[in-house]
């Protein structure tokens, strides 16, 4: 079952996801964050560790570059990274707030699908 995000501004709701990406030097993890109101990636961050400095690195690019994001919903799986205390606090800093959905419902976060093929 899929749910369905809306948005009726910009900075009101962002979806973000982790990837996995194998080069020939090893893994590479993107962490994008998407504003679901114009559909564009906002931020992203990539290490060769996934770790929670990967989900707030990419949270703060996103905020740098789109400024007032007060009050932004942002939403992502359950994973480790974004249940973290570096996430929570990277969260209150920018005062917005954090929404999860299942562990693994793919659906649930459609971030970066159409990255995947890239």
């Amino acid at each position: 079952q899929r749910h369905e995000f809306i948005a009726t501004a910009a900075n009101e709701l962002w979806l973000t996801d982790i990837t996995e990406h194998r080069t020939g030097e090893g893994t590479l993890y993107l962490c994008a964050i998407k504003d679901v109101y114009s559909n564009r990636i906002v931020g992203y961050s990539i290490d060769s560790r996934m770790k929670s400095r990967l989900a707030v690195a990419a949270l703060d690019n996103a905020v740098a570059r789109r400024g007032d994001v007060a009050g932004c919903i942002v939403h992502s799986d359950r994973g480790s990274q974004f249940r973290s205390r570096k996430f929570v606090h990277a969260l209150n800093r920018h005062d917005m707030v954090g929404s999860m959905g299942r562990v693994g419902a793919a659906g649930d976060c459609e971030t970066l699908d159409h990255l995947s093929a890239a």
